[in-house]
C-alpha cells in the first residue's frame, strides 16, 4: 500500500472524481479484467501477451505506482522504441523532488502528453503524477475504471451553467487538496481540448478554476499553493496533423460540424499509434517567484490575463526547435529566414510528408481542399517557432 495515501482520509465530496484507492485497487482491477471490452483492447494493443498471462501478472498489483511502473513503463518503452526517434526533457534538475507540482504543458495529444509526462517522472525517480481527463472521452465504464486506476481524475465537461460551476468548484478543491494534502504531482493542459494549430495560448477560466479551491485567498495566494510549474511539449511530427487540419476544413465548410466520439479514438489510437520523430519535455521552474511580482492591488481580469501570459511565456521561450518547424516558418512566409538549419533535401522531404499525410484524409478533397489543409499544418509546425521568437524579444 501507498503509506502516505492511507494516512490521508479523501473527503467524500471528491470519491466520484479522484483516482481509485490504493486500498480498493485489487478489488477494482478484479472487476475490470472479467470486462470483455477491456480484454479485446489488450489484445490489440498487447498483441503479443497472451491474455491469461497478463490477466495473472494485473491481479498481482496492490498499487496504482505498481500499475504504472510494471505495465505502463515497459509498454511505453516499447511504443517510444516504434513511434518516435527518442523521447528527451530538460530542466527537471530545477524542480524540488519533494515538492509537489501542478505541471501545466501545452496540448499536442490526448493520451501520451500525461503518459510521457508520467514516464519522464518515473526514469527520474521520481513518483509519477496524477493526471487531469475529461469525462468525455470515458465512453464507458470500464474506461473511467481504467483511468482512474492509473493515477486519473476527472474532469466533467458538457453540463448546464450551475453544475458546471459545481463541477470546476470540485475539481478545483481536489487539485488543491492533492497537491498539499496528499503531495501528489498533477498534470494539467492549459486549455481544454488540444491546440490545433499549435498557436498554444492558457485559458484564462482554467486559471479562474484553479483559484476555487482555495477561495479564502486572493488569485495569487490560491495559485502559489499549487506549485505551478509549465511544461513546453515539442514535437518534430504530429501524427495527427492531417485529421487536425480536417478539423479545420470541416468546420470551415460548416460552422456547426461536430466531431464524433468515434472520431476522438480515431485521433487517441492515431496519436499514440503514428510517427511522432523526436519528442522533448522541457521543464521550467516554479512561477511562485514570478507571481510574487504581481501587485496585490492589479484588477482581477488583469491579474489572471498576467498569469497566463507568464505560463505562455515560459512554455513559448523552452520548446525544442526542430526542422520542421524552420522549413515550415520559411513556406508559410515565403522567405529565406532560416535556411540555414536545412537541406533542400530536407525541405523537399518534408513538403511530401505534408502532402502524404494530406492523402490519409478519408473524404474526397478538392485541389482547393488539399491547399487549404497544407496550408493550416504549416501553421502548426510553424507556429511554436512564431511564438518563441516572439517571446524572445
Amino acid at each position: 500500500m501507498n503509506m502516505e495515501e492511507e494516512k490521508v482520509i479523501m473527503p467524500a465530496e471528491y470519491n466520484d472524481i479522484c483516482p481509485i484507492a490504493d486500498k480498493d485497487f485489487h478489488n477494482e482491477m478484479s472487476i475490470l479484467v472479467e470486462e470483455p471490452a477491456f480484454q479485446q483492447i489488450v489484445g490489440m494493443v498487447l498483441p503479443n501477451y497472451k491474455y491469461s498471462e497478463l490477466k495473472h501478472i494485473l491481479l498481482g498489483l496492490n498499487t496504482k505506482h505498481e500499475f504504472q511502473l510494471k505495465i505502463m513503463k515497459p509498454y511505453l518503452d516499447g511504443l517510444l522504441a516504434k513511434t518516435t526517434s527518442g523521447l528527451t526533457s530538460s530542466g527537471i534538475e530545477n524542480l524540488d523532488k519533494d515538492i509537489p507540482n501542478l505541471f501545466i504543458t501545452n496540448h499536442r495529444d490526448i493520451v501520451l502528453d500525461a503518459g510521457q509526462l508520467g514516464y519522464l517522472l518515473l526514469k527520474e525517480g521520481r513518483k509519477s503524477c496524477e493526471i487531469a481527463i475529461g469525462n468525455n472521452l470515458l465512453i464507458f465504464d470500464w474506461i473511467n475504471k481504467l483511468v482512474r486506476l492509473n493515477k486519473s481524475f476527472i474532469v466533467k465537461r458538457n453540463l448546464g451553467r450551475i453544475q458546471t460551476l459545481q463541477a470546476a468548484i470540485q475539481l478545483s478543491g481536489y487539485m488543491h487538496f492533492a497537491i498539499t494534502q496528499k503531495k501528489e504531482c498533477i498534470w494539467l493542459a492549459q486549455r481544454e481540448g488540444r491546440c490545433k494549430d499549435s498557436n498554444d495560448r492558457t485559458q484564462e477560466s482554467l486559471i479562474k478554476m484553479l483559484t476555487y479551491g482555495a477561495r479564502d485567498k486572493s488569485i495569487v495566494e490560491a495559485l502559489k499553493e499549487l506549485n505551478i510549474a509549465p511544461i513546453a511539449i515539442s514535437y518534430e511530427y504530429d501524427p495527427n496533423d492531417y485529421l487536425k487540419a480536417k478539423e479545420f476544413l470541416m468546420r470551415d465548410k460548416n460552422p456547426n460540424w461536430k466531431k464524433s466520439p468515434q472520431d476522438d479514438l480515431i485521433s487517441m489510437q492515431t496519436g499514440i499509434q503514428g510517427f511522432k520523430g523526436q519528442v522533448h519535455y522541457s521543464f521550467t521552474p516554479c512561477i511562485n517567484d514570478e507571481l510574487d511580482k504581481i501587485p496585490a492591488d492589479l484588477d482581477k481580469m488583469l491579474t489572471v490575463t498576467r498569469i497566463c501570459h507568464i505560463i505562455d511565456r515560459a512554455i513559448h521561450e523552452n520548446y525544442k526547435i526542430f526542422k520542421t518547424n524552420y522549413i515550415a516558418h520559411d513556406i508559410l512566409f515565403d522567405n529565406k529566414d532560416f535556411v540555414d538549419k536545412y537541406t533542400p533535401e530536407e525541405k523537399e522531404a518534408f513538403t511530401k510528408y505534408l502532402s502524404d499525410q494530406i492523402s490519409k484524409t478519408d473524404i474526397k478533397l478538392s485541389e482547393f481542399d488539399r491547399y487549404y489543409m497544407f496550408n493550416k499544418m504549416l501553421q502548426m509546425y510553424s507556429n511554436p517557432l512564431t511564438n518563441q521568437l516572439e517571446a524572445l524579444k
